[in-house]
């Protein structure tokens, strides 16, 4: 099983849902960046469960322990390893479905490919799982700013309702975390709809990097738009990515998606950007601009047909405590594996350029 991401700046991460604790091993952080636990529980705070209305009654404090890594409020460039303790998981609301087949969830392909599962939640294959990312992410972001890079993601629609503005100070101001008040009121309103009908729903998440300079990425396997797509894809409830104009892309003329360079004093610009901030797998200083399609929760406390682990029909309802759209806690998510992904191309960057031009 693969429990690693990253080539230089390498996290691996561990634990399961319902069992003490997860947690993550983050490999390649360079010496003397300034880290505290607190650095770390600003993100953790913004993914943790029972944050809302709209999100999981599964209570978690999600506090950060860093236990190696970091001496007097700085990093030692050996590996920062952290310590996330499970404090509110109920295995008891699994065991009347311990032997049956959820629908949408991982427990089939687990059990045709190890031959077990851990049917308490998933295990690993669990959201909970994120809260590792999350952490080492916010490794990551600090990085990032001491390069004035700044990667910020926002729901931008549930269901058909679409923000029609993107306003980034209402973002963390809304439960849903869209960037446009007007249009969150409705997707809250759409949410509870769903949550009444014991049923779920899913969304669209945007992001945009700010300030990534030309060059990141390589061509052919390691282009910049893969990886990321790689990381982005990882999440268990992402099912489709695009790049800046994505699948619009098809219905346009060459004439029209070509971004047109042009001098902007000695910086070389764009004037659309239709390819979201990346060319040829590289970066072109631009906004990279990406959309994730999330799917809705796979939990549901509606009957649904199903197979039984002895492979025989059977009907299943899901109980437990589970968000009815989970857009607005994979946020934090999507930064965190952006942010993962561009410090670890900034590393593999260096190692071949001086980083003049």
């Amino acid at each position: 099983m693969s429990n690693s991401f990253g080539q230089i700046f390498r996290i691996t991460t561990f634990g399961e849902s319902h069992g003490p604790a997860v947690g993550v091993i983050v490999d390649g952080v360079p010496p003397n960046l300034p880290l505290t636990e607190s650095d770390i529980q600003f993100e953790l705070d913004r993914r943790k469960p029972g944050q809302s209305k709209v999100s999981t009654h599964r209570r978690e404090s999600d506090r950060a322990e860093i236990l190696s890594g970091v001496f007097e409020g700085r990093t030692t460039g050996t590996p920062v390893a952290m310590l996330i303790r499970n404090e509110d998981q109920r295995s008891k609301d699994y065991e009347e479905i311990k032997n049956l087949l959820r629908p949408g969830h991982a427990d089939y392909t687990y059990l045709m490919k190890y031959g077990l599962r851990d049917y308490r939640g998933g295990g690993r294959a669990s959201g909970r799982e994120t809260a590792c990312r999350v952490a080492a992410g916010a490794i990551a972001k600090k990085i990032l700013r001491d390069q004035q890079i700044n990667a910020v993601a926002y729901t931008l629609a549930v269901g058909g309702i679409y923000a029609q503005k993107r306003d980034y100070t209402v973002i963390e101001k809304n439960i849903v975390r869209a960037p446009d008040l007007e249009a969150a009121q409705l997707m809250i309103e759409k949410i509870e709809e769903v949550r009444k009908n014991c049923d779920s729903i899913g969304g669209i998440v945007e992001a945009v990097v700010h300030g990534c300079p030309p060059g990141l990425g390589d061509p052919i396997y390691e282009k910049l738009n893969a990886r990321l797509a790689y990381a982005l894809l990882s999440i268990g409830a992402v099912r489709g990515i695009e790049f800046g104009a994505g699948f619009e892309a098809a219905r346009m003329l060459g004439s029209r998606h070509n971004d047109r360079f042009y001098m902007d004093g000695k910086k070389v610009r764009t004037r659309t950007n239709y390819a979201g901030g990346i060319l040829g797998g590289i970066s072109n200083g631009e906004d990279i601009v990406l959309r994730v399609a999330v799917k809705p929760t796979s939990s549901i406390a509606q009957e649904q047909p199903t197979v039984s682990v002895d492979l025989k029909d059977a009907a299943i309802e899901v109980k437990g405590r589970h968000d009815p759209c989970i857009c607005p806690r994979i946020v934090p998510v999507v930064e965190a594996m952006i942010a993962l992904t561009l410090v670890d191309c900034l590393l593999m960057h260096k190692t071949v350029h001086d980083g003049k031009r």
